[in-house]
C-alpha cells in the first residue's frame, strides 16, 4: 500500500513580520531591563538602583512609617536619600493591620492599598528632579496623624540657599502676660498692617494681609475699665486701605468708622473697655470678608477686675479659611479667589494662618500636672468651628468669650462662630500627643490640625494599654 505524504498548505512568508519577531526575541530582555521599565506579574523585569522598605506602625508616636533594614532600620518616617536620576523602589509592608498606602506625588507614584497584617505593595519611579519631596499615606486623616516623611534627591539644598520668606504663622505661645490685679489705667496700643508673601503650605506660597506680619494679629490684653488708645499704621508699600474693628468697643464700627487708613498713613481712636470678655478684632475695609480671609483678625482679651485664674501655660489659637484659585496642595503661588469666597467654598482651613502652623512649626508644649488656658477664636470669615481636643476634656469653657458668666464644666466640644471666641481650661494628667481639631473632621484634610505635646510620667491608673 502506497502511503503518500500529506502536505499542509501555508500562507506566503511575511518577511517584515518575521524580522520584527526575530528582533523582539533578541532584544526583549534588554528592553525590559531598561531603567523605568514596568514590572510584569511573575517576573522581575528591571533592577532598581536603590530599594527601601517601610513598615506601617501605630504606637505612641501616632501612625507612622518605620524603616526596615540598613541605615533606616527602626527609624520613624525616615528620610530616604537617593542620587539624582536613580530608579527607586519603595516597598510598603502593613505592620499594624489597618489600611494604608504610600504616595510620592512629585514622581506620580502611588502604591496599592495594603489591607491586613503583612500585606505589601511596591512603587517604582525615576528620581528625575532634585530637591526634597514628601511621601505620605493618602487615606483620610493618616497623613495628619503622622504618616509623612521626605525623600531627598541629590544634594539637599541648605535652607539659606532657598528664597527666604517670612513666616506669618503665629506661635500660640506668643501672647502678652496676664494683666492681674491692677486697677484701671490708660493703655496705648500700637498696631501696623502689612501685606506679606509667605508660605501657606509645603511648596505653596500666598500673599497675606496682616496685623503686624503674623496671623492672627497680636493678642491685645487690657482690664475692664481701662481707657484704650489704639493707633493703626498702614505700611507705605501696601496696595490696600486697611482698618480695625474691635468687638470689645462700644461705638460705631467698633472703631472702623474712624480707622480707615490709606497706605503710608496712621489713624487713632480711644475707647473705654466696658465689659470683660474674649473678643475678636478684624479689618473692616470692604470687601471685609476678603481682608479677614487674607489674615486680618486677632483677639483682644478684656480681663475682669482681679484678673484671670493663674495657670502654668496660656496659648493663643485662631481658625480661619482661605479661598484660592488652585486646589488644596497645589505647589507654587496661590492667589485669592473671590468667586469661591462668595459661594463659601474654601480650599484651606487653618489654625494660626498656615498648614502645619501648630503641628510642624509651633506645636503647643506642656508637662503632666500643668494647667492651661487656651484662648480660641474664629476669624472665619464664614465657618463655625466645633472646637475639640482629641484625648482631652475641657475642665472649664467660657462660652462665647464671656468672662462674666460661670464656665461650663466638663466640655467635650464647643461651638465657636465666625467672629466669636471662647476660653478653655485644661489640667493635664496623661503624657502624649493631643490633637486640636475642628470636629467637622473633613477639614483636617484641608490643613486644620494642631498638636499639644505633653511630657512627663505615665499615669496607668488613668490610661494604659491592656496586654
Amino acid at each position: 500500500m502506497n502511503i503518500r505524504p500529506k502536505y499542509i498548505a501555508t500562507k506566503p512568508l511575511n518577511v517584515t513580520a518575521t524580522l520584527v519577531a526575530i528582533a523582539l526575541l533578541l532584544f526583549a530582555p534588554l528592553l525590559l531591563a531598561a531603567p523605568g521599565a514596568q514590572q510584569q506579574a511573575g517576573a522581575v523585569t528591571y533592577r532598581p538602583d536603590l530599594s527601601y522598605t517601610l513598615k506601617t506602625h501605630i504606637g505612641k508616636e501616632g501612625m507612622v512609617y518605620l524603616g526596615v533594614g540598613g541605615a533606616i532600620d527602626g527609624l520613624v518616617n525616615p528620610t530616604l536619600r537617593v542620587p539624582a536620576g536613580a530608579i527607586v523602589q519603595i516597598t510598603l509592608v502593613n505592620g499594624d493591620g489597618a489600611e494604608h498606602d504610600l504616595s510620592v506625588p512629585e514622581f506620580k507614584a502611588l502604591s496599592d492599598h495594603v489591607i491586613g497584617l503583612g500585606a505589601s505593595s511596591s512603587i517604582v519611579f525615576k528620581a528625575d528632579a532634585d530637591g526634597s519631596f514628601p511621601y505620605f499615606c493618602t487615606l483620610p486623616g493618616h497623613r495628619q496623624a503622622g504618616m509623612e516623611g521626605k525623600i531627598v534627591v541629590g544634594q539637599e539644598k541648605p535652607a539659606s540657599s532657598a528664597p527666604k520668606l517670612p513666616d506669618v504663622s503665629r506661635d500660640p505661645a506668643d501672647l502678652p502676660a496676664a494683666v492681674g490685679k491692677r486697677g484701671p489705667m490708660h493703655v496705648r496700643v500700637d498696631l501696623d498692617t502689612r501685606e506679606v508673601r509667605s508660605h501657606l503650605a509645603d511648596g505653596t506660597t500666598y500673599t497675606y494681609w496682616t496685623f503686624g506680619g503674623k496671623v492672627p494679629g497680636p493678642m491685645l490684653r487690657v482690664r475692664v475699665g481701662d481707657t484704650v488708645e489704639v493707633h493703626l499704621k498702614n505700611a507705605k508699600n501696601s496696595r490696600m486701605i486697611h482698618s480695625i474693628d474691635l468687638h470689645a468697643v462700644t461705638g460705631p464700627g467698633g472703631g472702623a468708622a474712624v480707622m480707615q487708613v490709606p497706605p503710608g498713613q496712621e489713624r487713632s481712636f480711644t475707647f473705654k473697655a466696658l465689659k470683660p470678655g474674649v473678643y475678636v478684632y478684624h479689618c473692616a475695609t470692604p470687601m471685609v470678608a476678603e481682608h479677614i480671609s487674607n489674615g486680618m483678625f486677632g483677639l483682644i482679651v478684656v480681663e475682669p477686675a482681679g484678673g484671670l485664674p493663674k495657670v502654668d501655660h496660656e496659648f493663643y489659637v485662631m481658625q480661619s479659611e482661605l479661598y484660592t484659585t488652585r486646589p488644596f496642595g497645589f505647589h507654587g503661588n496661590q492667589e485669592f479667589d473671590v468667586a469661591r469666597l462668595l459661594v463659601e467654598q474654601p480650599t484651606y482651613f487653618v489654625f494660626n494662618g498656615t498648614v502645619g502652623a501648630l503641628t510642624k512649626d509651633h506645636p503647643m508644649r506642656a508637662k503632666v500636672g500643668d494647667s492651661v488656658h487656651i484662648f480660641f477664636g474664629v476669624g472665619g470669615p464664614n465657618f463655625t468651628s466645633s472646637f475639640h481636643m482629641i484625648g482631652e476634656i475641657f475642665d472649664d469653657v467660657y462660652e462665647w468669650g464671656s468672662l462674666q458668666t460661670p464656665p461650663l464644666r466638663g466640655v467635650q466640644t464647643v461651638s465657636v462662630p465666625p467672629g466669636g471666641a471662647a476660653m478653655a481650661d485644661l489640667h493635664l494628667e496623661v503624657p502624649g500627643k493631643y490633637i486640636l481639631v475642628d470636629h467637622a473632621l473633613s477639614r483636617m484634610e484641608l490643613g486644620l490640625a494642631g498638636y499639644l505635646l505633653v511630657t512627663g510620667p505615665k499615669a496607668p491608673h488613668i490610661y494604659h494599654a491592656n496586654p
